[in-house]
């Protein structure tokens, strides 16, 4: 799964870019030079090999925030956390992922409220099983709607907070979400 995921990415991201608006500056592969630097790359962002890219998405964007255990329970959610995780980070992802696990449990009636840390952990693991045990198999689709509707209003917001964001409002939201 994460061998598809990650080619996705990279195809959608596609090669060297560094768009004067983004605050990212240089990135290849959809990687950025702070986080190719980060993981050991010190030369020319125009040459940053697509392995080194893939490694990358594989260690910081799968398996440190632990998405192939959500994987194991829901893959349209893992999808989407992975894809999120990299344009907004892990974190964030996850963040996502907890508020709307928390806010469909119907008041703590059919499983506790997560701890909004940001982090794939048992009491995640836990609510997300008894979210999907509780809701079928119409689940795993209403909780992706509810992180892609945090995701698309924090792009939303990205774009009110800061004009030069406009420039890829449209491009998020129509290779992000959905």
């Amino acid at each position: 799964m994460i061998d598809d995921l990650i080619d996705a990415v990279i195809d959608r991201e596609g090669g060297y870019t560094n768009h004067p608006a983004d605050r990212g500056g240089a990135t290849h592969w959809g990687i950025t030079e702070a986080v190719a630097r980060a993981n050991g790359y010190a030369g020319d962002m125009r040459h940053f090999e697509r392995e080194a890219a893939v490694a990358i998405y594989r260690r910081i964007y799968w398996l440190r925030p632990r998405f192939g255990d959500i994987a194991e329970r829901a893959p349209l959610i893992a999808a989407e956390l992975f894809d999120t995780g990299v344009n907004m980070g892990p974190a964030v992802a996850t963040g996502f992922l907890q508020r709307a696990l928390n806010a469909l449990n119907r008041g703590a009636r059919d499983y506790s409220d997560v701890l909004l840390d940001g982090r794939i952990g048992p009491q995640t693991l836990t609510a997300l099983d008894g979210f999907l045990a509780t809701r079928g198999a119409t689940g795993e689709t209403v909780l992706l709607k509810a992180i892609e509707a945090l995701q698309g209003e924090r792009y939303l917001s990205f774009a009110e907070r800061r004009p030069a964001n406009e420039a890829f409002l449209y491009g998020w939201l129509a290779n992000r979400i959905g």
